[in-house]
């Protein structure tokens, strides 16, 4: 049986959450540290001590102990299982421009249970070559390889004026996720889960940010 088909179902705000303790623990020293509560947690990553009890509760492989908290091994060990780093999941790109070359010389996608096996790209120039270790194919080849290799997630990094044939060529080829980075809103069948890196929307929310603390100091 597929271990994650095991896991609880967590809401988007708890994921993102899940690497913030993940990290914090991993930087603990594993010969010192033994339990953490959740209200210690809570307090080291100004969060509300109650949400993180119950992300806890919901990751944690053994209830914690009165007084003591949860086994910080046994907690690292749920984490990573929840966030899918056991389970190396094979993505392939599309568009191997300078973001995509970025994303594809990554390292933390392996520890984050994603492997990038292969790229993609119209340019003839990019073609048949490897870059960062992984070989560059041309686009017509994508829908036949995806199906072969049974590719599961795309990553697209092309222009927002290429990005939705290219979806329609990622479901062709049968996968399932699509992380997209192009500035353009993407149509997808019901059954493909589609997660969108707006930079631009982004960049504003920081923007704002700053202006509002601006506002407030003057």
């Amino acid at each position: 049986m597929d271990k994650r088909s095991t896991k609880k179902s967590l809401s988007v705000q708890t994921l993102r959450r899940l690497p913030n303790y993940l990290n914090y623990l991993k930087g603990l020293d594993a010969s010192k540290d033994e339990y953490i509560s959740a209200s210690a947690l809570a307090a080291q990553l100004r969060l509300n001590e109650v949400q993180v009890r119950k992300d806890l509760a919901a990751v944690s492989p053994t209830k914690g102990k009165p007084r003591a908290g949860f086994e910080i091994r046994q907690l690292i060990i749920g984490l990573e299982e929840h966030l899918g780093y056991n389970s190396i999941d094979e993505a392939i790109l599309v568009g191997a421009g300078k973001l995509g070359r970025a994303l594809l010389s990554y390292e933390g996608f392996k520890n984050a249970g994603l492997n990038i096996v292969a790229a993609f790209d119209t340019n003839p120039d990019l073609q048949n070559k490897s870059l960062d270790g992984k070989f560059v194919f041309p686009l017509d080849r994508l829908v036949n390889l995806s199906q072969r290799m049974k590719i599961h997630i795309g990553i697209i990094t092309v222009p927002a004026e290429a990005a939705q044939e290219v979806c329609d060529l990622l479901v062709e080829g049968g996968v399932l996720a699509i992380w997209n980075f192009a500035p353009v809103v993407l149509q997808v069948p019901e059954h493909v889960y589609l997660r969108n890196e707006n930079m631009a929307a982004s960049l504003a929310l920081i923007s704002q940010h700053l202006q509002e603390k601006f506002t407030e100091e003057a």
